[in-house]
This record gives C-alpha cells, sequence and structure tokens, in this order.
C-alpha cells in the first residue's frame, strides 16, 4: 500500500492517518481529473476518447476503491 501511495508522490509520516492519505490522494486524483479534462477541452484529447483516458485514470488510483476501513496504520 506504501508503495501505491508513494508512486503518487505521497510520503508516509509517523501524523498520517489512513483517512488523511486517503484524502491526500483523493485530491491528487482531482487534479489529474481536472488536468484531464483541460486537455480535452484544449483538443488534446478527442472527446470520443475522452471516456477511456477517464477510465485509465481512474485504473491508476486502485487504493481510492478501498473502503477506508481496509487501510491499515
Amino acid at each position: 500500500m506504501i508503495a501505491d501511495l508513494e508512486r503518487h508522490g505521497l510520503t508516509v509520516g509517523p501524523e498520517d492517518t489512513p483517512s488523511s492519505l486517503r484524502e491526500r490522494l483523493n485530491q491528487l486524483y482531482l487534479e489529474d481529473v481536472r488536468r484531464l479534462k483541460a486537455r480535452q477541452l484544449q483538443g488534446e484529447i478527442p472527446l470520443r476518447d475522452y471516456a477511456r483516458h477517464v477510465l485509465a485514470l481512474k485504473e491508476s488510483y486502485p487504493l481510492l476503491a478501498l473502503p477506508l476501513t481496509l487501510w491499515v496504520e
């Protein structure tokens, strides 16, 4: 799990809780979604391909699909 967080640039400190880590990871995901949408609006990604890009992005954040109770301190 820590390796997945580090892959997104998050470091785990002693003060972090599962909830705070999930919130930080979710913020990164939302930033990525916004960047992806901006790329689509700028014409970099055709609208017909946008859903495929969104799905690929979602799949790159598998920890967000886990219930918080499965995140271990």
